[in-house]
């Protein structure tokens, strides 16, 4: 198991769950009610027991370290526990609950995938170094299909103004470009995050040395990828590691991110310190740094743009699961609700 990234430090907290009989495993593909678990015996199947008030802790994901009862004579083998989790890539559902959907537990190196050959989206670049950040791996961003760019380098320093502190790395699986210099940089468990078309699979199998992964044209029609991945897997790198595929990521709603969005826009938060309030909103406060940035060209507006859409998802996220939050945030529409009612009263009995 030490190929999938187990160590001392986890052998010695699982030791009284071996004189429970358990055994450890990493889980490389994750079903609802099943589970596909590397443990030192093998790849094992295994069933998950149904949550009993212990929420998502019984509730594997690929990546995860879970403890597992072995199968006996007349029972099938079973996860008991998720063991705590290192890092984990979280993002918020497009439910009116906006509950968090964990795609990728243990995670050292969050690659965020963006594809040289369709026109480049920084805020959803932005966004997914948000999810990167926060989860507590170390986001790298892999620029793809470089043969299909007429100038990839242009486009590699635009995207690294939208991603200080994190390597921008430019690659072709068709020529190879990149390649070398992406495996030196990759480490620990790899998840790769993008949108579908934007050729992780490709990416993945070249990574892999062999062809494991699904892939698929983009269509013509309107640049999109189809869906080849289909769930979640892990798979040990050749040079070292493991590799966790996902499927394209159509929508990505932040959950809970707000050390993820302080790393991504590290210059506007620097910036604040001028300020002359200490809650400056950074909108139309006298006295902000941050505005005059923009005013003289240090900051572009599009990134103060950016910045503020995906605070304000992120507070809006939060408050869907906050109640305190959420009644701070409707307080201000509240009182302009009585405000009003208050001068349409008036004015009626004026008239």
């Amino acid at each position: 198991m030490v190929d999938y990234g187990w160590d001392t430090e986890r052998e010695r907290s699982f030791r009284p769950s071996r004189d429970e009989g358990l055994v450890p495993g990493r889980v490389v593909r994750a079903e609802r009610g099943l589970c596909d678990v590397v443990a030192e015996t093998g790849s094992v199947r295994a069933m998950v027991l149904p949550s009993s008030g212990t929420g998502e802790r019984l509730t594997p994901c690929t990546g995860d370290w879970v403890a597992v009862r072995p199968a006996g004579p007349a029972t099938s083998a079973t996860v008991v526990e998720v063991l705590e989790r290192r890092s984990a890539v979280v993002r918020s559902t497009s439910s009116r609950t906006s509950h968090a959907q964990v795609l990728a537990s243990n995670v050292d190196t969050v690659a965020v995938i963006v594809s040289l050959a369709d026109p480049l989206k920084l805020g959803r670049i932005e966004r997914m170094l948000a999810l990167a950040w926060e989860s507590g791996a170390t986001p790298v961003v892999v620029l793809t299909k470089a043969d299909q760019s007429t100038d990839p380098a242009s486009a590699a320093s635009e995207v690294a103004e939208a991603a200080p502190g994190v390597e921008v790395l430019v690659t072709s699986a068709t020529t190879g470009e990149g390649l070398d210099v992406l495996t030196a940089v990759l480490s620990g468990t790899v998840v790769l995050l993008g949108p579908s078309g934007a050729g992780k699979s490709t990416l993945g199998n070249r990574l892999l040395g062999e062809d494991h992964l699904a892939t698929g044209a983009v269509r013509g029609s309107d640049g999109k990828g189809r869906h080849t991945t289909a769930w979640r897997e892990l798979l040990p790198l050749p040079h070292g590691g493991v590799l966790l595929d996902t499927p394209g990521l159509r929508g990505v709603g932040l959950h809970d991110a707000d050390d993820g969005l302080d790393h991504v826009f590290a210059e506007i938060g620097e910036l604040a310190r001028d300020c002359r309030f200490a809650d400056c909103a950074h909108t139309t406060e006298p006295g902000c740094a941050v505005l005059a940035a923009v005013e003289d060209g240090r900051l572009t507006q599009r990134r103060l743009d950016s910045y503020h859409r995906l605070q304000r998802e992120n507070t809006y996220a939060a408050a869907r699961t906050d109640a305190r939050l959420r009644a701070e945030l409707e307080r201000p529409m509240k009182q302009l609700s009585r405000q009003v009612r208050a001068l349409k009263q008036s004015s009626h009995f004026k008239a």
